[in-house]
């Protein structure tokens, strides 16, 4: 036993402990993806990147911030203005905030277009949404810690929202907020949720969205299963090992991202006002309400649709319903092919209703309401929910182009 360990050196000795190579072959050298990978699969590795950027750069903000009512703010001043390079430290973690959900919204969209969600990978969709839940969660809970103006007010009226649910509403209010306002208990608690509790949930959600990734093998452009056609090794004939082929093309797409991400992070950090609001350089007042209320830029499609409606239950049922109808994509599709190149017209409209009417209402849910926006929001509104009803209507009996047996 101690010679054949002593063959396989240092190596070896960890594979007879642990399954390292295993691990290395059936996720990296061993996994084949299929060899027809385009610019949108370059969106779930740069998801990961900025997971361990916020990670990296949480740890250390977290050194410097003080989770307090009274301190808050001045702590995230102090962090700006005297902690060394604290300054790069805390524009790099609110910009990797806004691409996030940059990266994950145009990951959701390349799922979208080529029928990622179909079967059999149902379960990879919905661990995906869930790994949306939980950023939409992280990204509200750490909203509310630089406990700035448009912090504090956004924080108490979307918490507000919960009090619209019959029968327990309030009572689900005051235990969110731990308080009858925002208050100190409220940015305790989110505090502890931010930077302990959801990325636990986080990062194990990822971990299952890539096994489930990876057991039944990765979707393609042309939407055909590479596991049909295997030579007399049960190698794919259209796949390739993801390494080095697609981790070394992976990093074209990181080195562009981050020239991207360090321009905005360099030069331009508060994007106007979008990943940074003006508000939330001043300290939270909770006798003061700014004159204009809105959450950060990857909530405002949600809330235009909540604003939309003018009863506040009503909205806020639509406002969830717009997430909710999400996680039955799969089930709402009953179509038979998966990429857009070979579906219908129809579908191709309804993709653009779609994605016009998202781009509308997150422009609209930035804007303070005014009677206009708000008949423009309704028709956003129901052109969002249309796709998901048209989808559903057309996809059984869908006339589709020819699928080829092999991938282009």
């Amino acid at each position: 036993m101690s010679e054949n360990n002593n063959s396989g050196g240092f190596l070896g000795w960890i594979d007879a402990r642990f399954p390292l190579t295993k691990m290395f072959e059936e996720h990296l050298s061993k996994y084949y993806a299929p060899k027809n990978f385009n610019f949108w699969y370059f969106f779930g590795s740069l998801a990961l990147l900025v997971l361990v950027i916020q990670i990296v750069t949480g740890i250390f903000l977290t050194m410097h911030y003080k989770p307090d009512g009274e301190m808050a703010f001045s702590s995230v001043e102090y962090i700006m203005r005297d902690v060394d390079w604290g300054w790069l430290i805390r524009y790099i973690h609110s910009t990797g905030s806004s691409a996030f959900f940059i990266v994950v919204y145009l990951h959701m969209f390349r799922a979208l277009i080529y029928g990622s969600y179909q079967k059999p990978r149902e379960l990879i969709w919905l661990f995906g949404m869930f790994i949306f839940l939980a950023l939409m969660a992280e990204a509200f809970m750490g909203y509310l810690l630089p406990w700035g103006q448009m912090s504090y007010w956004g924080a108490q009226v979307i918490i507000s929202l919960f009090g619209a649910i019959p029968v327990v509403g309030d009572e689900l209010t005051l235990w969110i907020r731990g308080d009858f306002v925002v208050s100190d208990a409220t940015l305790n608690r989110f505090f502890a949720l931010h930077v302990v509790a959801v990325p636990i949930v986080l990062l194990m959600l990822v971990v299952m969205h890539i096994i489930a990734l990876h057991e039944v093998g990765s979707n393609n452009p042309d939407g055909i299963e590479i596991k049909k056609n295997k030579d007399a090794n049960g190698i794919p004939l259209d796949g390739i090992p993801f390494h080095p082929y697609y981790s070394v093309k992976d990093l074209v797409g990181v080195v562009v991202f981050l020239i991207l991400f360090s321009i905005v992070v360099f030069f331009m950090p508060e994007m106007g006002g979008y990943f940074l609001e003006h508000a939330n350089f001043v300290p939270a007042n909770q006798f003061k309400t700014p004159e204009h209320i809105a959450p950060v830029w990857y909530f405002t499609p949600y809330y235009a649709i909540l604003r939309a409606i003018p009863d506040k239950l009503a909205g806020v049922i639509a406002m969830f319903a717009a997430i909710a109808v999400l996680f039955v994509l799969p089930w709402i599709d009953r179509g038979k092919v998966r990429s857009v190149r070979y579906r219908s017209t129809s579908f191709k409209l309804l993709l653009v209703m779609l994605v016009i009417s998202f781009i509308g209402l997150g422009y609209l849910g930035a804007l303070p309401a005014t009677e206009t926006r708000t008949i423009f929001a309704r028709i956003f509104s129901l052109g969002y929910f249309g796709f998901f009803l048209g989808l559903w209507w057309i996809s059984k009996n869908e006339v589709t182009k020819p699928v080829p047996e092999r991938v282009r």
